[in-house]
């Protein structure tokens, strides 16, 4: 029994090497590479990889002279490779209280605008603060699936409908209906809701009311249905497109703020105003939170908060 014990062990520790090694060259696209890294020898490593191939009895990596590149299968074992060793990591620092900083790659996924105009430094002070820790930014407005993808925690404004996923509150984030002055002044400003089917509105692709747009005011709730020349999947274009105006914008407090600060855009309808949002960052369920993880959303939380930076402009 204990024989077959020790067997049992020394198989697992052998794929953990292998899953380990074959992470590296993934990462950096290169057996040189991965080897230097690891302080092993070429030939490890490639030898270590065909023996996890043979094992799977599936293709991980294509290789030529020049590159090398993981596979469709590859890409999925991977991710799981790259959790599956991290929560090793995880679990013998909370065991043995060895390692007192996070380290490892922290997978991010976050919104374009707001990732440039106010996450960037919050990630990048974060890493300076945690000097072991790498991180791997993707920023986009369309929503990444954070399993499939291999994300560790997006930071998301609206609606949260994956049940899937926890999430924490940070902030809260206020929507307006903005409009320049050069605009109003052409075309007129609009006293109701039901006034903006005759304007030019700018579109946001990812609306989850599309082309309707849902208000609360004095006599309740209004839906409007507007059309405009602009469409965009960034809320900063539309921003842009409502400073020299071309339209009606639905904006984000945190992308209008500098805009309304000086004068290119201004408010209309306040009476009316839409549904506030938030500010989460969202990680898939686990049974334990890892530690880099749960430091990066104390620190959002401290940094933003119920006050955020973009709180101080004047709200609709």
């Amino acid at each position: 029994m204990e024989t077959m014990a020790r067997f049992e062990w020394t198989l697992i520790m052998n794929l953990s090497a292998a899953m380990e090694i074959f992470v590296e060259v993934v990462r950096r696209e290169s057996f040189t590479a991965a080897a230097r890294k690891l302080n092993v020898s070429k030939s490890h490593v490639s030898k270590q990889v065909d023996r996890l191939e043979e094992h799977l009895g599936v293709r991980l990596l294509e290789r030529t002279t020049r590159q090398v590149s993981v596979t469709e299968l590859g890409a999925i074992y991977y991710e799981h490779c790259r959790r599956i060793l991290e929560e090793i990591d995880e679990a013998e620092r909370a065991v043995t209280s060895l390692q007192a900083s996070p380290v490892g790659l922290l997978r991010l996924s976050a919104p374009l605008s707001f990732g440039m105009m106010y996450l960037n430094e919050v990630v990048l002070d974060f890493i300076e603060e945690w000097p072991k820790l790498e991180v791997d930014i993707h920023y986009a407005d369309s929503r990444a699936d954070l399993i499939d993808e291999g994300f560790d925690v997006a930071v998301r404004i609206g609606v949260l409908e994956d049940s899937s996923l926890i999430a924490r509150r940070l902030a809260p984030i206020k929507l307006g209906l903005v409009a320049s002055p050069e605009y109003l002044e052409r075309f007129g400003r609009p006293e109701h809701p039901r006034e903006l089917s005759g304007h030019s509105c700018l579109l946001y692709s990812y609306q989850a009311t599309g082309a309707n747009w849902r208000l609360w005011g004095p006599d309740g709730e209004t839906l409007v249905r507007v059309e405009g020349r602009v469409t965009a999947n960034n809320g900063g274009a539309l921003v842009d497109a409502a400073r020299r105006g071309m339209g009606i914008a639905l904006a984000p407090d945190f992308i209008a703020f500098d805009a309304l600060a000086r004068g290119e855009l201004e408010f209309i309808l306040r009476p009316w105003s839409p549904e506030p949002l938030f500010l989460s960052a969202v990680y898939p369920h686990r049974r334990y939170l890892s530690q880099k993880v749960r430091l990066f959303i104390d620190f959002l939380a401290e940094r933003f908060g119920e006050t955020p930076p973009w709180a101080c402009m004047e709200q609709p």
